[in-house]
């Protein structure tokens, strides 16, 4: 068994082993187990029964870390993503009047144009279209953002009363907390030990115990089961497919699902130094996108919180396909899952995002035309709470200034075309 696992994710090559990447697979999934309750009460906002939405971002998480890791051969963990779950619930549905069945009919269709991007030759020439200094932006703004919802979870940062944000109260138990669970992170990392992360997340959730901020009231909860999931998998409706709601609804989604993940996956594979494996990754994050509007929630992405198992050691698929088993058997388990607090998670994401803002250095700030559009993605993804924005204003900057400068050359007319799309999607959002 152990052989036929090397082989067929290359362990060997990719200088990994099936302990590394299992622990790597376990320590992103209770990274991001959080998705579980979260997505399900934003999809329950568009009206899908809250037990279906559960059992649908289960399911949903374990097709799309499989897809990624038997497909893809990448530590990228494919799960509904934060701010695209935002805008199916309160946008798609809530503000434009879209049902929630109508909705998933645009999840569909969106991620069949996904798919035909990623499958032809489109997906490599807007990647080679992406100015080198903005995906290096968006590892950076990722990294910023990740460092963001890390000190958010951690309650270290709160929002201030005479300011944006400001520092939360120290002496608070979970600060405190999050701060002692930080400390045993950042000297378990630096030292190098085995499973840091997970360690980590096992003492941070201790110290909370400890601190009486969990207990065993909270593994009382309801056991979830499939009661009532036929009435949203493969609920999706075309009622709406001839109205213009629905087709905006739909270029908006395409837009975000398209250039959000070619940052994110590339950002990823950036990170690890596995570029190589882009198509089939973007590939596999398409076809799991297609299958959310089948299995009744919005789409998957992936997910920033993937950076955590490749820090912990993950390189090849086989820690998707472990994160993809523990989303499956979480099913059972989901109130022991939520024992697990903010404090013990929100170290891990400061550290990781710690990493990849180091990318900054390879950035070019002497042209300003390169780093002003880069520094607009880095500081804008984290402070709009929108990866897609972020990038849409990076982007639409980006041939602004070479014009302005002539060198309106140096910008390819794909480029330029993602940019008119990025600007017209504003603009449509701006009159609805």
């Amino acid at each position: 068994m152990h052989n036929r696992l090397n082989q067929f994710f290359q362990l060997e090559r990719n200088q990994t082993s099936v302990k590394q990447e299992m622990l790597a697979g376990s320590v992103g999934f209770f990274t991001i187990v959080y998705i579980i309750a979260v997505n399900s009460l934003i999809l329950s906002e568009a009206g899908i029964p809250l037990e279906a939405a559960i059992i649908a971002t289960i399911v949903t998480s374990v097709t799309g870390c499989l897809l990624m890791g038997l497909w893809g051969n990448a530590p990228i963990l494919l799960v509904p993503g934060m701010g695209i779950n935002a805008l199916f619930s309160y946008t798609m549905v809530n503000s434009m009047g879209l049902s929630w069945q109508e909705a998933l009919g645009v999840v569909f269709v969106s991620g069949l144009m996904f798919c035909i991007v990623a499958f032809s030759k489109y997906a490599k020439k807007l990647s080679e279209a992406i100015p080198h200094s903005l995906k290096e932006a968006i590892t950076v703004g990722l990294g910023l953002f990740l460092m963001f919802i890390g000190l958010e979870k951690g309650g270290i940062i709160v929002r201030g009363s005479n300011s944006i944000i400001s520092l939360g109260e120290l002496g608070n138990p979970e600060v405190v907390a999050t701060i002692l669970t930080f400390l045993i992170a950042i000297i378990l990392f630096l030292r190098n030990v085995s499973g840091n992360f997970f360690i980590s997340i096992i003492a941070g959730t201790i110290i909370s115990w400890s601190f009486g901020l969990i207990g065993p009231a909270a593994s009382a909860e309801k056991t979830f089961t499939l009661h009532d999931y036929s009435t949203v998998f493969a609920a999706f409706s075309f009622d709406g497919v001839l109205s213009f709601t629905f087709w905006v609804a739909v270029f908006s989604m395409t837009m975000v699902l398209v250039f959000e993940n070619i940052g994110l996956v590339h950002g990823h594979l950036n990170f690890i130094g596995r570029s190589e494996k882009f198509t089939r990754a973007f590939q596999a994050n398409a076809v799991s996108a297609l299958l959310s509007g089948l299995f009744g929630t919005s789409p998957t992405v992936s997910t920033v919180e993937s950076a955590a198992s490749m820090a912990a050691g993950g390189r090849t698929g086989l820690t998707a396909v472990t994160a993809g088993l523990l989303f499956g058997v979480s099913a059972f388990l989901i109130p022991l899952i939520k024992l697990i607090p903010d404090s013990a998670i929100a170290p891990i994401l400061i550290i990781i995002g710690g990493l990849m803002l180091q990318n900054i250095c390879n950035l070019d700030m002497k042209d300003l035309s390169e780093s002003f559009p880069a520094l607009f993605i880095i500081v804008m993804i984290p402070f709009t709470y929108s990866i897609a924005d972020g990038i849409a204003i990076g982007f639409i900057l980006y041939p602004i200034l070479k014009i302005a400068i002539g060198k309106a050359r140096e910008v390819s007319l794909t480029l330029y075309f993602i940019s008119a799309l990025f600007l017209m999607n504003f603009v449509v959002h701006f009159i609805g």
